[in-house]
């Protein structure tokens, strides 16, 4: 478990890009000694779970067809931290992660 944040992030007035990589496991990113508030988080390039979606009425399922079903981020109250609804725990590899803020 471990959050990676890319070392160059990218700045425009007194907002700031975040990105970076997060394992398995992780449940949080913790943004607070770079942001003072996130104004938008997004989960890229990486999907942990897919579903059997039924596709059609062949009873021996040879009609069902598999989705990607990815992490959704959201940001806590405080306003510094993301936190991650895992699709799954059964994944493994980084996902990708994109935050934007106030600069603190």
């Amino acid at each position: 478990m471990a959050v990676t944040i890319d070392p160059r992030p990218s700045y425009f007035g007194d907002r700031m890009i975040v990105t970076g990589s997060y394992e398995d496991g992780d449940t949080s990113i913790d943004l607070s000694s770079l942001l003072a508030s996130i104004d938008f988080v997004g989960i890229t390039q990486y999907v942990k779970s897919q579903k059997r979606l039924e596709t059609g009425d062949a009873a021996d399922g040879s009609d069902a067809a598999m989705i990607a079903i990815p992490d959704q981020a959201s940001v806590e109250a405080n306003g510094t931290t993301v936190i991650i609804d895992t699709a799954s725990d059964t994944g493994t590899g980084a996902a990708k992660f994109i935050a934007i803020g106030r600069r603190s």
